[in-house]
């Protein structure tokens, strides 16, 4: 029995293949082909990610090796691609420079460190699961989602303008704005000294995707671009008619064991930066796999896709790749390519494993450009235009939570947008739960209820006031109760008795309670009867626990007729 118990546990943390389970055969030569299309357009993203992490180049190949494995095993998106990514890695090559000035990036001992940390911020992710933590994606909205989406496919798109105008690389050494932002603007200023063979391979790749995208969607156009820009860069010798190209590969699948010649200081003071990770992990990835859920009406469970994440990034660790994350452009990638289940990314993985063994020469003639491309119109159509819209014209004020959210993640991070993001969020639920909806009820001759608004004189019917409060009474609305109330029974001819119409009271926090018993009190001294009607179990039971005596009725009816039966 304790076997069996323990089996139980086990399941409810670890879940394997929700992410593909239940599966339609029908899907699977759209999987394949989106798993390869995919192989071919985050392989050279990937690498460039090497450059952020300070890592050599052939680690950016391992991160869609076994960590994409084993989220698409182990997590229950069917669509989130796990991978190295942009904020992460310049937040563990911050995190490593920063204690570490003497280790050269890229090092045998740079290396083992951000293994280290890939494994810590894994650490951090079972600890999340374990201490049910996933529900704080829960507070990333549809609208926060839009924005937080908007704002990635900006800062994508704009980093990759000088690659594709063949610009050399800016310094964008800066903490006072994002360095994409910088960097764009660093690129237009030396936009001269651009490479016009490249920006013409660029436009070419650009027409590939659009055309293939728009009037041959049975073909990937990514895969079309990048298989035939690596056949003419080997044909006409693109590296010396001033087209970057990738330049050698090394081969072979990477080493797996633990990160070697490291101690407890390193643990100890990577653990801010690891937290750092992990929450950048939780948050982009949560927001990422929410997006997708949402946008083809699918389940997905924050909890198994932590696990999920941890279990990739000890991957990372052991693999002697840097930390992974959910990504934004390479979900979209595959996302394009018409992946229905995690499938796609099992073909991904076993595809890089072949590149890696056979094909890194062919890889090497591949043009940077054709990477800068790719990854510039994924980000543009993460741009979320035609959502944006819809917020602006059916919530205000939400939509202001969106462009505060991408504007955030375009100028400052993306990490430090998702939190601004969360906080928006909640202050606008405060708001509006501050001013609730809330009226008093009266009767018409046939007996039609009809709502007024809540003033000095309005009564439900001679001495008697009915009034509904429209949300749970906590800290923030709980003064505007008390006004409102004390309003209400003011007047020449104040009520004598107050009903609290309840059913949309789902709870009473601290200060609400307190500020009930006082109000009871308040009114009683005034000769205002203070009671409540449709009050739930639990929640009556709070207001009782604060020294509020009622009265208390089950339903509206019952509390009238009390009212009517008391001498006037």
């Amino acid at each position: 029995m304790a076997a069996g118990t323990a089996e139980r546990r086990l399941k409810g943390y670890v879940a394997v293949l929700d992410g593909i389970r239940p599966y339609n055969r029908n899907w699977l030569s759209s999987d394949i082909v989106a798993g390869i299309t995919l192989a071919a357009l985050a392989i050279p993203e990937v690498m460039g990610y090497t450059k952020i992490a300070g890592m050599p180049v052939i680690t950016g190949l391992y991160t869609i090796l076994i960590p994409i494995a084993a989220f698409a095993l182990f997590g229950s998106s069917k669509h989130l691609v796990v991978g190295g990514d942009s904020a992460t890695a310049a937040i563990m090559y911050a995190g490593i420079a920063g204690f570490s000035a003497s280790v050269a990036p890229a090092s045998p001992e740079w290396v083992a460190l951000a293994g280290l940390s890939a494994l810590l911020a894994a650490a951090f992710l079972f600890l999340a699961r374990i201490a049910r933590l996933g529900f704080l994606s829960n507070f990333l909205s549809r609208t926060v989602l839009i924005g937080f989406l908007t704002g990635v496919g900006i800062q994508v798109a704009i980093g990759q303008v000088g690659g594709m105008l063949g610009v050399p690389a800016q310094d964008v050494s800066t903490n006072a704005v994002s360095g994409d932002i910088r960097k764009l603007g660093l690129t237009l200023r030396h936009i001269g000294e651009g490479s016009w063979q490249t920006a013409l391979v660029s436009a070419t790749v650009l027409a590939i995707l659009i055309v293939f995208s728009r009037y041959i969607k049975m073909i990937p156009g990514g895969l079309v671009a990048v298989i035939g820009m690596i056949a003419a860069s080997w044909i006409f010798d693109f590296a010396s008619h001033d087209i970057s190209i990738l330049g050698p590969v090394p081969a072979g699948l990477p080493h797996i064991g633990l990160p070697q010649g490291l101690g407890w200081d390193d643990v100890t003071a990577l653990l801010a930066t690891s937290a750092s990770l992990f929450l950048v992990i939780l948050a982009q990835s949560a927001a990422t796999s929410r997006a997708y859920a949402v946008k083809y009406r699918e389940p997905f469970d924050e909890g198994t896709d932590l696990v999920g994440l941890g279990l990739a990034n000890i991957g990372a660790g052991l693999s002697g790749t840097f930390v992974v994350n959910g990504s934004p452009t390479k979900t979209e990638m595959v996302d394009e390519g018409h992946s229905h289940t995690q499938v796609a990314q099992l073909t991904t993985a076993v595809v890089v494993a072949m590149v890696l063994l056979f094909l890194t020469k062919p890889l090497q003639y591949l043009p940077n450009a054709v990477l800068s491309s790719v990854v510039f119109l994924i980000g543009v159509k993460l741009v979320d235009i035609h959502g944006m819209r819809e917020i602006l014209r059916l919530r205000k004020d939400e939509f202001v939570v969106a462009v505060i959210t991408a504007v955030v993640v375009v100028v400052v991070g993306v990490e430090q947008g998702i939190i601004l993001a969360i906080i928006l969020s909640l202050l606008l639920h405060v708001k509006r739960h501050y001013a609730p909806a809330d009226a008093v009820l009266a009767w018409d001759a046939d007996g039609h209820v009809r709502s007024m608004d809540p003033a000095v004189g309005v009564l439900s019917e001679p001495g008697l006031v009915v009034y509904r409060f429209g949300a749970g009474i906590f800290y923030a609305n709980a003064q505007h109760l008390t006004d409102e109330l004390m309003e209400l029974a003011s007047g020449d001819t104040p009520p004598r008795w107050i009903i609290l119409d309840a059913p949309g009271i789902d709870d009473v926090d601290f200060t609400g309670g307190k500020t009930l018993a006082e109000l009871s009190a308040q009114l009683r001294q005034q000769g205002v009867t203070l009671a409540f009607a449709d009050t739930r179990r639990r929640v009556r039971r709070e207001i009782q626990r604060y020294g509020v005596t009622g009265p208390f009725f089950d339903s509206l009816n019952e509390a009238r007729e009390a009212f009517r039966a008391e001498p006037a």
